[in-house]
């Protein structure tokens, strides 16, 4: 990749009075792989501390169906701030990454108790755009709806978005060119003022959906490349190769709208790298972090690498970065050179705790493996995956369900005890990070029997889906 040159990123307008403290949080579960017959859910979560509920599930809105995979989550609109106003949410878009099912849920009319008001058979998804395994959810500046795709309808990789109106929830057909569909898909963001949308790469799930094999690296599986589109006209201008089996997964911009810069993570080579816009108005691409891959015994590969998800805090400051595997997550600060510097870390779980299934031989960082987690008499398995972060940046919540095969290919005890969500308390002036021993979501503890979390949304609004104006 070409390299940027350094560029001090404006910063984001700060809160003109205090950001609203978020009181429930959406997180999508599923029972797909758990051996559980049960349809997936979306579940209300009550972050309020003064609640009697706090901390627990108070609603569970059922799919009528199974095996969903509920993944990802999206608003139908709101994704802008302007001062200190968020548009308001009422509707969540929830695709199915296995069934290729889109759900709309009404969260307007009840709060804390959201219900399905929408649907979208996945034959329709099949026949009018020819795609199928959705991912990623997006509100777009115009009102309609953007959903990234892994593949098409065999599990064969093909990247692209379809698209919904926003307001009848229809499906109106693929967003890009056909001409110009890439080799796989799976998230994407875009900034308006610079006319861009950027989508990352994904894996064949034909392949990568029977779980991980180190046979299949060097084979084309897993995606490496990094799309940039022209936002109003809906065609591909740039690509960039990050590396075979680079895997990556998750793009974030600046929250500052005249920031042309973004942050992106690579899932299996370890290497979150930056994005910005140059002079003459193309795009470059450079390597800002890598995590080192640790020798281990008794696990699936010789060097285990590491990075998952990254989310960026509203005032543009900090760089989170969750490792699936390792089980750490890390907080970076963005600085004016343009090179995150790592402030804080923590490990809540991964296969790297002492006394696990996996010793390290190797490791450049830590001088010994770190401590099972233990919150609230609750054994935590599983690595951090999925992470929100609130918006004064103060609460980093976080899941632990990556991808239900891949989860009991990993963390079979997860999936046998049930994931969880946890609170990461953060130091917002010095950095810092700490989890919180008074806060945790048992879903192991659910009626039909413990299940898979992922995705959480806030109403009152998060910093994977707002923007400043």
């Amino acid at each position: 990749p070409k390299h940027c040159g350094a560029m001090a990123p404006p910063l984001a307008p700060p809160f003109s009075t205090p950001a609203p403290r978020e009181e429930v949080a959406y997180v999508t579960c599923t029972y797909r792989g758990t051996c559980i017959d049960q349809p997936d859910f979306l579940a209300t979560v009550d972050l309020n501390p003064k609640s009697s509920c706090y901390g627990q599930v108070i609603h569970r809105l059922p799919m009528p169906n199974l095996k969903d995979e509920l993944h990802s989550s999206g608003w139908s609109a709101g994704c802008t701030c302007v001062g200190n106003v968020t548009l308001k949410r009422n509707k969540l878009i929830l695709p199915g990454l296995i069934s290729s099912r889109i759900y709309v849920v009404d969260v307007g009319s009840q709060c804390r108790a959201p219900k399905l008001c929408k649907m979208i058979e996945p034959v329709d998804v099949f026949w009018k755009c020819n795609k199928g395994y959705l991912a990623t959810v997006h509100s777009l500046p115009n009102g309609d709806i953007l959903i990234a795709n892994m593949g098409d309808p065999a599990g064969n990789g093909k990247g692209g978005f379809i698209v919904l109106d926003g307001e009848t929830f229809e499906l109106k057909g693929n967003w890009e060119n056909e001409c110009q569909v890439p080799p796989t898909g799976y998230d994407f963001w875009y900034q308006p003022r610079h006319d861009v949308l950027v989508s990352s790469a994904g894996a064949v799930l034909k392949r990568a959906g029977y779980g991980f094999n180190p046979c299949d690296l060097k084979k084309g599986v897993y995606g490496r490349r990094l799309n940039f589109w022209n936002l109003s006209c809906h065609t591909l201008s740039q690509c960039f190769d990050l590396g075979e089996d680079s895997l990556p997964l998750n793009v974030r911009f600046l929250h500052n709208p005249d920031a042309a810069e973004g942050y992106v993570s690579c899932a299996l080579s370890g290497v979150t790298y930056r994005f910005c816009k140059c002079e003459r108005g193309c795009w470059e691409v450079e390597e800002v972090i890598r995590i080192p891959p640790i020798n281990v015994i008794d696990w699936i590969m010789p060097k285990m690498p590491g990075s998952s998800d990254i989310i960026i805090s509203m005032d543009d400051r900090f760089l989170y970065l969750s490792n699936w595997w390792h089980g750490d997550i890390r907080q970076y600060e963005l600085s004016k050179t343009c090179k995150p510097r790592l402030v804080a870390q923590v490990f809540v779980g991964g296969l790297l705790t002492r006394c696990g299934s996996v010793s390290v031989c190797r490791n450049e960082e830590l001088k010994c493996q770190p401590e099972p987690l233990v919150v609230k008499c609750k054994r935590v398995y599983g690595g951090p995956c999925k992470m929100q972060l609130s918006l004064d940046g103060k609460r980093l919540y976080v899941t632990n369900s990556f991808y239900s095969t891949w989860d009991k290919q990993f963390y079979p005890c997860m999936v046998r005890e049930g994931s969880v969500m946890l609170q990461i308390d953060v130091d917002t002036e010095n950095g810092g990070l700490a989890v919180n021993k008074n806060f945790l979501v048992d879903f192991g503890k659910e009626p039909c029997g413990p299940c898979l979390a992922r995705e959480i949304r806030f109403a009152c609004g998060d910093c994977s889906s707002d923007n400043w104006a």
